[in-house]
């Protein structure tokens, strides 16, 4: 006789307890020894750092290796008559493979020969002046308290004020503890020779995670249908490609977007002799990818940065910071719009919520991922509370339940009279400006 554990109500309540218990221990452990377990984790994430980087790697080069096989590579087979079999798609993932792989060294290739010709005497050039720089700031300071003597009591007060704390930070702190800042300067160029040591051996994977994405996919596929039942699957699946689809359309997006933003920053600087017109733009550009805050934390130091290397002309800060807000509403309503369409499907509020929650959490990097992450969230819980409506009859469209008072017949009633009185008064100011419309187009005519 075969013994069905899963009606077995000892059997749930005993699976029951143990789950219980499991996630009571858990939670006191996170509780109570988060340390412990944020080291164990940091361990083990820089392990795997390298892996980490080849998935992050292969994911963002995928979209480039799919277009270079289905708009080049298989239209060239067709066209050449090559037959399609086992070793043709091999030697076309090879080639698509070696294609990509270009493109991507190309790229960062790019990248650190204008940081190396454009950027870095930027920075050594700030560097080495820099005296210069504080000495006209100053001047042009002491020119302001002298044609403002109340602003200049103001300020002359605010420097006695503080001129003592600054003076024993500095020999308290640190002049005290020049030691640790070389340890620290020291630890943090190891960890950027390191975090280059992982990025190759990174890219390396890679290259063998594209060569056989189709099988990864498959194996996780055949893992997830055989452990869940078939209905779950096939719903984790597609939250999966959902996810998917929203990560790679903003991310992609904003990145081309950023890119776009930076070489119109870069002609417009150029064109107004800004002075480190590339380095300013790069710090645009860059910020640019992080939503709605970027553009003010790329063109406030930017903006600073001028003012400093050139106080005697601060018309110059003036115009860039006009032009930034020039180009950013540019980009906030016309190119952005185009590039990114409503990939995420949240309004503005969800969108500053996702940037200040994961970025007080996670840093920049929150800030950059915050905004899709909370975008699968959104329409994670969104889907979950439309299929409890469903199952109660009720309505999904959440215009019904914006002037409702209670959920009943009348309810509903009160408010389809109300949407349709609405859509009434819309028609009539329609006609009505039509109306209005068609007499000035008449007298124009006449």
């Amino acid at each position: 006789m075969k013994y069905d554990l899963k009606n077995n109500k000892y059997f749930r309540w005993g699976l029951t307890a143990f789950l219980t218990i499991a996630a009571s221990i858990c939670f006191y452990y996170l509780l109570f020894h988060g340390n412990s377990i944020k080291s164990g984790f940091r361990t083990i994430t820089g392990i795997l750092m390298p892996v980490l980087y080849g998935l992050v790697t292969a994911y963002l080069l995928t979209p480039v290796l799919n277009y270079i096989e289905t708009k080049l590579l298989f239209p060239l087979c067709r066209k050449l008559k090559v037959k399609e079999n086992k070793k043709r798609n091999s030697i076309v993932r090879g080639i698509g493979i070696l294609i990509t792989a270009f493109l991507f060294i190309a790229l960062i290739y790019s990248l650190v020969a204008m940081m190396l010709s454009q950027i870095v005497p930027s920075i050594v050039n700030i560097a080495s002046n820099f005296d210069t720089y504080i000495s006209n700031f100053t001047k042009w300071i002491s020119k302001i308290m002298d044609d403002n003597p109340e602003l200049g009591s103001q300020i002359t007060l605010l420097i006695d004020k503080y001129s003592v704390e600054l003076e024993n930070w500095l020999n308290n702190t640190v002049l005290t503890k020049t030691s640790q800042v070389l340890m620290t300067v020291s630890l943090s160029v190891i960890n950027i020779l390191k975090g280059l040591w992982d990025f190759i051996i990174g890219f390396v994977i890679s290259i063998y995670v594209l060569a056989s994405k189709e099988k990864f996919a498959g194996q996780a596929k055949k893992m997830t249908y055989a452990f869940l039942e078939q209905k779950s699957a096939n719903r984790l699946i597609r939250s999966f490609r959902f996810t998917h689809n929203t990560f790679i359309g903003f991310i992609g997006g904003k990145i081309v977007d950023s890119i776009i933003i930076g070489c119109l920053c870069f002609i417009g600087t150029t064109l107004l002799q800004t002075p480190y017109a590339a380095l300013v733009s790069v710090i645009v550009g860059v910020t640019n990818i992080i939503p709605f805050f970027g553009p003010y934390l790329g063109a406030i130091p930017s903006a600073i940065l001028i003012l400093v290397v050139d106080p005697m002309h601060p018309l110059n800060c003036v115009y860039f910071v006009l032009f930034i807000l020039v180009l950013q509403q540019f980009d906030g309503n016309f190119l952005g719009p185009k590039i990114l369409g409503n990939s995420t499907g949240l309004t503005g509020f969800w969108v500053i919520f996702a940037i200040t929650v994961f970025g007080g959490l996670f840093g920049i990097l929150g800030m950059i991922v915050g905004v899709p992450i909370f975008a699968v969230i959104y329409a994670a819980i969104k889907a979950v509370v439309n299929t409890f409506l469903r199952k109660k009859d009720l309505p999904v469209e959440t215009v019904k339940y914006s002037y409702l008072k209670n959920i009943d017949e009348e309810g509903f009633h009160q408010l389809d009279s109300r949407l349709q009185r609405d859509h009434e008064i819309k028609d009539q100011v329609d006609f009505e400006q039509d109306k209005k419309d068609q007499e000035e187009k008449n007298v124009g005519e006449k």
